[in-house]
């Protein structure tokens, strides 16, 4: 495939005008002004668009797109509690396979190339995500707040063993395993550092929920007498490459913590404002060099999973908050939301276009009311964009979503069983 005549953000997030993008099998094979002689494959005309890397979600539950707007109103312990926790108990496999493709779909349109996610039935959501072309890093939310279960003999431990004979079955390492304990209030401590030991004797990564609300500090602080933060070192979690979503709450040493054991952040702003959790310090992170990057969280507490929306949030609230127009450039956003993710998920040749990457691809149509004139292309894309401005979407080199198509999904099919399902679930819960 050949990107023609195209503007292009390249691995430093600087902008190259009219030049051109060859993509061979999954890869990138060619960066230049002049076209390739005897080039005969397919042609994309790139005239008034722009090419970037595509975004990384590091903190998704793609299936809870089922229960978009189910739960409002709530603080994070009784939304829990009382709504989602009863409705996730009847879903099936089946169930988080169609809420996976709506998820995908969405991300899909906003220029997600690869996430990482956190649930259960997980046989559902890789169908998904392998049907799709997506780059993935799953893994079973893992829960048990009394030591009543053993990991080892339940679900999760079933399922990620499953995930791992999946992925070496078909060779593949777009999709990928990673180990989740759901957070400090849902487990016990023998459990937590089981799971880590586990963790830290395989090649996986790990993904948590950590400081996201001033009860779960508090409560923490209660049994165990230390900070969340503390609490996953001194069970040994974070000797793992671990991703913890949240850390609206840090004090003290955590920032170190963190650094010192190479924990990345993944920022979710909408679904801490919407629940009320608080605003995340990320300048402070950034300051202490903590590796930051954005997710959505779940589609029921966001209530999309829209990452230009999340990203244009980010760069705009912590201007903010912190009273700096000058705080986080249009390059330090581009670069937390792309190579920043790639890093975390352990993708060493995604985040960044260039020769010999990955070619994942999201192509912008600068042709809009919105994005025009064009003084400053990166101002366009972060505080302009809209999710319906990007025309083209390619994952490994593969078009998985064009002009409002997408490639492998059938979204009549995905809507009508999305409803099917509401339908189905809400007659369970309310019995």
């Amino acid at each position: 495939m050949l990107i023609k005549n195209i503007t292009l953000i390249d691995e430093n997030y600087d902008v190259i005008k009219d030049t051109n993008i060859v993509i061979e099998g999954k890869k990138i094979s060619y960066i230049g002004k002049e076209i390739p002689e005897n080039y005969n494959g397919y042609i994309y005309d790139g005239r008034n668009k722009v090419a970037t890397t595509g975004f990384i979600n590091t903190h998704c539950h793609v299936p809870m797109t089922l229960l978009r707007g189910y739960g409002e109103g709530l603080p994070l312990d009784r939304w829990l509690g009382e709504k989602i926790w009863p409705f996730e108990s009847f879903l099936t496999d089946e169930d988080c396979y169609y809420g996976s493709l709506l998820g995908i779909s969405e991300m899909f349109k906003s220029g997600v190339v690869s996430f990482n996610d956190m649930y259960f039935n997980l046989e559902g959501i890789l169908k998904a995500v392998y049907e799709t072309g997506i780059k993935a890093n799953l893994s079973y939310g893992y829960a048990d707040i009394e030591g009543r279960k053993d990991y080892f003999n339940g679900n999760a431990y079933k399922e990620t063993k499953m995930l791992n004979e999946y992925i070496k079955n078909i060779n593949t390492d777009r999709i990928r395993a990673d180990v989740s304990i759901h957070a400090v209030y849902t487990s016990c401590e023998d459990s937590v550092k089981k799971i880590s030991e586990y963790c830290n004797n395989t090649d996986m990564n790990m993904h948590i929920h950590l400081s996201e609300t001033e009860l779960e500090i508090k409560e923490c602080k209660r049994r165990f007498g230390v900070t969340p933060v503390e609490y996953f070192l001194n069970c040994g979690t974070f000797k793992s490459n671990t991703i913890a979503a949240h850390c609206v709450y840090l004090e003290g040493d955590d920032f170190d913590i963190l650094r010192e054991n190479n924990v990345t952040v993944a920022h979710c702003p909408s679904s801490n404002l919407k629940l009320g959790s608080g605003i995340a310090p990320l300048k402070s992170m950034l300051e202490h060099d903590i590796n930051v990057t954005i997710g959505t969280d779940g589609a029921a507490s966001n209530n999309n999973l829209n990452m230009i929306e999340e990203i244009n949030l980010a760069a705009l609230l912590h201007k903010g908050v912190n009273k700096d127009p000058l705080f986080l450039s249009t390059k330090e956003v581009m670069k937390i939301a792309s190579l920043n993710a790639a890093k975390a998920q352990g993708r060493n040749d995604c985040g960044a276009i260039k020769v010999g990457n990955r070619a994942d691809i999201v192509i912008y149509d600068f042709d809009r009311p919105h994005m025009q004139p064009v003084h400053d292309v990166l101002a366009n894309l972060i505080y302009s964009a809209q999710s319906d401005d990007i025309c083209l979407t390619i994952i490994d080199g593969d078009i998985v979503y064009k002009d409002g198509i997408f490639t492998n999904i059938d979204m009549e099919k995905v809507c009508y069983n999305i409803n099917r399902i509401k339908k189905e679930k809400l007659k369970m819960v309310t019995k």
